[in-house]
């Protein structure tokens, strides 16, 4: 079987070990390596990319920035960093989206959506491409995150025993309302502002939900039923996100973030009445949200099939 020689630049953070995870027991991937002085020096890492089909660029922005010059036209990468999120020669990485899965087959250069952003673009941008929302509506959004959304030093806070007090509470953070999602949450639901964001932080490893109301009194003519025929047709027959009825929750009507915890796909939640309406997005910030999406665009890219090696 011939083999693809796949790469990971910045391997050893949270995400890049999640790919490696994914990867290295499917036989159709080489995983090419790096020594960990080659990992200091951007011409090591160049040589090691250019070496490989495709690259994961698991790294600051700064770092695959600087690295990107560097590296041959013909060698796919995918980056997931915010650092090309919402360049013109970039693909979105979320292959859901109306004319997004063809555009990822044939790109050399993908970005990896940002995790809190994949939620609130999932449920906003399918309304306003279809036109039921209006580009201009004022969306809000709360996004809630395990702690393994801040990567290996947040991981390492939570964890120690001798952390704060109010690490056992929900934290609130991004408050000077600049948050690094908000570029591409406004770009790739065409949006004319930037939505009122809040995302949170909790004591729990992995899972994520955003959750975006609706004020129908002030869409005229919006009814829920429309709205969840809107989310249910625009995902129909997709294999990774899933949309429920309107108003369907668990038995015990409580929505649970970590009830995608471990898994690389999304599910979608529907509730409201004729005044309000709530569109709850839950998915692994670590899954769907990170490396399994991840996973998701190198399957596209290299001809594979889409969900291969996806828990």
């Amino acid at each position: 079987m011939a083999k693809f020689k796949v790469f990971i630049d910045g391997g050893a953070g949270t995400t890049g070990l999640r790919i490696v995870e994914r990867l290295s027991g499917r036989p159709e991937i080489e995983l090419l390596t790096i020594s960990a002085e080659g990992r200091k020096d951007v011409n090591e890492r160049a040589k090691v990319i250019n070496s490989a089909d495709l690259a994961f660029l698991c790294l600051p922005d700064a770092a695959s920035r600087e690295v990107m010059p560097l590296v041959r036209e013909d060698v796919k990468i995918l980056d997931t960093s915010t650092a090309h999120r919402t360049d013109p020669a970039w693909v979105y990485g979320f292959p859901e989206l109306e004319g997004q899965r063809e555009k990822i087959v044939a790109s050399n250069r993908v970005a990896v959506p940002g995790c809190h952003a994949s939620g609130f673009i999932s449920t906003v941008a399918p309304l306003v491409q279809k036109g039921l929302v209006s580009a201009d509506y004022p969306f809000t959004c709360h996004s809630l995150t395990g702690y393994s959304g801040g990567g290996k030093s947040m991981i390492a806070a939570y964890e120690d025993e001798g952390r704060p007090a109010g690490y056992s509470a929900p934290r609130s953070y991004g408050l000077t309302l600049k948050h690094k999602h908000l570029p591409e949450m406004t770009a790739l639901c065409g949006l004319t502002s930037a939505p009122l964001f809040c995302p949170i932080v909790d004591d729990f490893y992995s899972g994520m939900q955003a959750v975006v109301p609706l004020r129908l009194d002030k869409l005229p003519g919006v009814t829920p039923e429309a709205v969840a025929a809107c989310l249910a047709d625009y995902y129909a027959g997709e294999t990774q996100v899933t949309v429920h009825p309107l108003n369907e929750l668990p038995e015990d009507k409580f929505l649970s973030t970590g009830l995608l915890s471990g898994s690389d796909r999304m599910e979608i939640f529907v509730v409201g009445h004729e005044d309000q309406m709530l569109l709850m997005s839950l998915y692994d910030n670590l899954g769907k949200g990170a490396s399994g999406a991840a996973v998701q665009c190198m399957n596209l890219m290299l001809g594979l099939p889409e969900t291969a090696g996806l828990e």
